[in-house]
């Protein structure tokens, strides 16, 4: 949890906005930042002091603070803790000689303060962490910044959740997500949580990561619905505004002479024609714009949720390899981890184009079957029906979902069946391989079913049910296509799909 916390202090520092004077990095500050690149510790330290004096005489005091707390971090990295409180007491004392105005310079402080709140976290010392927190209020209020006040409420949760108070940290959490979603400021508060998943998540607290990911998702659902919410207000207004306008129009129309009165009657007729089209061209645009918005939400969520379970296969691989993989549950175990690990990897990747090469259809299709034969049962025929012809194509993942299949086939063809492995070309650039068995075809309802993991309870030891799944991630994954063939009715028949 500490580490969790200290990152999370860095990037606080993000939220504050001093009203100081950017400046272009001195060549001091430049060099500090080439010596720590270097893993030089004291080349850094020396020069980031030498910066911040550097930056404190030209007047650029916003700068010189940013160098002075990296210095100071430099010498309790190195456990000089009372260097380390000397030079941030160099640089208060800087700030006072050198800034006359009353808000700068409690936005400056508050750089310095800031940091002292980090070392005294580091120590573990609640009390002193606590008074510089009560420091730091007065400082945000004699600032009067609004960015401050809301890496005050950031600080102030990081604090709580320091010292273990999990209910006064996610107080104050809440109250600064609502702050800046009140102000339409959404984009800040995803990165918040997000921030806080992720370091939740790289610190192993299941708890932290289940509470955190539990508060953005209801966020992220009232998000949504305020989002909507202006959207649709905005059009509602939109068509009153146009209908006011009709009204007014067809007012003034009534009051002209009669000649035109047919005229009128038309351009009203035609005017509620394209309110109406636009009507139904408003619906439609907010309608596709929500299944967008859905669609964008299925995929982040389903990218946190494999990214999820990818981290806890990645935890429990090295208690699982300490285990007897001779016992079937613990070997059972031990693939499923590797299954959950390769799917969560094709999903994570899946925009990563995949590497093609030129193959021979005929010697790597009857490799294939080799490797099979010796698995199939009395009587059971495996033809191979392949071209004599060269094809480019992934290799590997080809070959890994052609051995599933076949496998699969090997396990549910009777005795006295057929297995057959066919290859076919559709077009110029289009080709499929046909894993076929004449044994009791999948039921029509559970065809979709099959190519999606974790639709049922298994028991480990009779497979994951993952096998299928990760095939047809690698066939998406390579701009293909793998399912099962409707019209083939002596068995199961499947067909992948590939572009060359």
């Amino acid at each position: 949890m500490k580490k969790v916390f200290i990152l999370l202090f860095c990037l606080s520092l993000g939220f504050s906005n001093v009203s100081a004077q950017e400046t272009k990095k001195s060549e001091l500050h430049q060099l500090a930042e080439s010596e720590l690149a270097k893993g030089s510790v004291a080349g850094a330290r020396f020069n980031f002091i030498r910066a911040f004096e550097e930056y404190a005489k030209a007047g650029q005091l916003k700068a010189g603070m940013e160098c002075a707390t990296r210095g100071a971090a430099m010498y309790y990295r190195d456990n000089f803790w009372k260097e380390a409180f000397d030079l941030l007491r160099r640089a208060d004392q800087e700030i006072d000689i050198r800034t006359k105005d009353s808000k700068q310079r409690a936005a400056l402080h508050y750089i310095i303060t800031k940091e002292r709140l980090v070392m005294y976290i580091k120590l573990r010392k609640s009390d002193s962490a606590k008074d510089q927190i009560g420091i730091m209020e007065n400082q945000v209020t004699y600032a009067a910044d609004e960015a401050l006040k809301n890496d005050l409420l950031y600080n102030k949760a990081v604090y709580h959740y320091s010292f273990g108070q999990n209910a006064q940290g996610n107080a104050v959490f809440q109250e600064m997500a609502s702050k800046l979603t009140a102000s339409k400021q959404y984009d800040k508060v995803d990165g918040v949580y997000q921030t806080l998943i992720a370091n939740a998540r790289r610190s192993g607290n299941a708890n932290m990561v289940a509470q955190s990911y539990s508060n953005y998702l209801a966020w992220k659902d009232s998000v949504n619905n305020l989002k909507l919410a202006d959207e649709t207000g905005a059009l509602k207004k939109q068509i009153a505004d146009n209908e006011a306008k009709i009204d007014d129009q067809a007012s003034s129309l009534t009051a002209r002479q009669a000649i035109i009165v047919g005229l009128c009657i038309l351009a009203a007729a035609l005017a509620a024609a394209l309110v109406l089209g636009g009507i139904v061209l408003m619906r439609f645009i907010l309608l596709t714009r929500n299944q967008k918005k859905t669609i964008r939400l299925a995929n982040d969520n389903n990218a946190l949720k494999a990214k999820f379970i990818s981290n806890i296969s990645a935890q429990l691989n090295p208690t699982l390899h300490k285990l007897d993989a001779k016992i079937p549950e613990v070997k059972a175990l031990l693939d499923f981890s590797e299954h959950i690990a390769t799917l969560s990897n094709l999903e994570n990747s899946m925009d990563e184009a995949v590497a093609a090469e030129d193959v021979q259809i005929t010697p790597f299709c009857e490799s294939l079957a080799q490797e099979v034969k010796p698995k199939l049962k009395k009587g059971v025929a495996l033809k191979v029906n392949v071209p004599n012809l060269s094809v480019s194509m992934n290799k590997e993942y080809v070959s890994h979902i052609l051995l599933h299949l076949l496998n699969n086939a090997v396990i549910y063809v009777p005795e006295d069946g057929t297995i057959s492995l066919e290859y076919k070309k559709r077009g110029a650039h289009v080709h499929q391989f046909l894993v076929s068995n004449t044994g009791e075809p999948i039921p029509e309802d559970k065809r979709d079913d099959v190519f999606k993991p974790f639709t049922e309870v298994k028991d480990f030891t009779e497979g994951d049910g993952l096998g299928l799944p990760i095939c047809k991630q690698m066939a998406l994954k390579m701009k293909g296509d793998l399912d099962i063939d409707p019209e083939f009715t002596k068995g199961t028949r499947f067909v992948l799909l590939l572009h060359s």
